[in-house]
């Protein structure tokens, strides 16, 4: 593993509580003015990586939320962005150029700006312009790679729009967070045997198969997160499905091909938070898939609020990531599919 490593991906992952920490330690220095709480509606503009903190804050928080809240992964903001909308630009490198671009078209309609990133050009425009933002150092980030900095930029969104008066996020939930991932350090870091580590026998599982990450409500972009790692990480095909809505179309594709049928894995992402015919919906397409031949692994998440589950679930599939990328002999970082096609455009 550690010739492997090069980039030190497994120290980025035992890092990402002091990631937390960090970012919430910089929000609390940001000063904004009255018409940033008063919006009537938030537009996230961003890719990749770096609009996943946006897609938890929409479905961890949906209950909280009183203005909407969408994402721009483009290189203009929608026709509507006016002076009572706020566009925040959120690159973990500052120097992503669909984000640049819609953040000055955005600003160009009249908008109030924010931003989150770890500097780059991004960062520069916003401080030419004088406008509040969030800047963090990526210190706890020894990879240097960003989609290892979940804590900068997932995290660093929720500090974010804590700041802004648009969610509620205490120290307290704060604190419970660090303890849970405290735990789930000790549960599935390297020092841990296979027999009793649920990332290591998930990553030995996941070999060779094509995984599913089955979930719902306030777990979909932690599983999000779950496949992009396998992805990326582990170099492997992998999905997330969302109850209910796949319950109305992806039952019926189960008979086909035959051949998918010993390669496919199910992940069951399970919490007693979610709602209770969503828990039935669950049990149910879990015994759907076996009853077609394929295998179901079911995950119970011990968290006792959505958003200790939420990070409960990205610490697993960091390390479960990162296990199989070593099974499978890869450095976990380099990434030359992605880097082709952006060398091609």
């Amino acid at each position: 593993m550690s010739q492997l490593d090069a980039h030190q991906t497994l120290a980025s992952i035992e890092q990402i509580g002091s990631q937390i920490q960090a970012v919430w330690d910089s929000v609390e220095t940001l000063q904004f003015t009255k018409e940033y709480q008063n919006v009537k509606q938030v537009v996230v503009a961003g890719m990749g990586g770096s609009i996943l903190g946006t897609h938890l804050i929409q479905t961890v928080f949906k209950d909280q939320l009183n203005v909407p809240i969408l994402i721009a992964p483009d290189y203009t903001v929608p026709t509507f962005v006016d002076q009572s909308t706020l566009v925040i630009g959120s690159s973990y490198s500052g120097n992503t150029e669909e984000t640049l671009s819609a953040v000055k078209d955005a600003h160009q309609k009249g908008a109030l700006i924010s931003g989150i990133t770890s500097g780059g050009k991004l960062s520069e425009w916003l401080v030419q312009n004088q406008l509040p933002h969030l800047k963090f150092e990526a210190e706890f980030n020894p990879s240097q790679c960003a989609r290892m900095g979940l804590g900068y930029s997932i995290f660093g969104q929720v500090a974010l729009f804590a700041k802004l008066g648009l969610i509620e996020v205490t120290k307290s939930d704060l604190q419970a967070i660090l303890n849970q991932i405290v735990d789930d350090h000790l549960l599935m870091s390297a020092a841990i045997d296979k027999e009793t580590n649920p990332a290591k026998l998930l990553a030995f599982t996941l070999t060779n198969r094509l995984p599913i990450i089955l979930c719902a409500e306030h777990i979909e972009s932690p599983a999000h997160i779950f496949s992009n790692q396998l992805n990326e990480n582990a170099k492997t095909y992998a999905e997330y499905r969302v109850i209910p809505e796949m319950n109305h179309h992806l039952l019926e594709g189960l008979s086909h091909p035959k051949s998918a049928k010993d390669a496919l894995f199910v992940v069951s992402l399970h919490s007693d938070l979610y709602h209770p015919q969503n828990q039935k919906r669950m049990k149910l397409t879990e015994e759907l898939y076996e009853k077609n031949g394929v295998e179901v692994l079911k995950h119970k998440l011990s968290g006792k609020t959505k958003l200790t589950q939420s990070f409960e679930t990205i610490v697993f599939a960091a390390y479960t990531a990162f296990y199989l990328s070593m099974i499978y002999d890869h450095d976990p970082i380099p990434n030359p599919n992605v880097d082709w096609l952006k060398s091609q455009l």
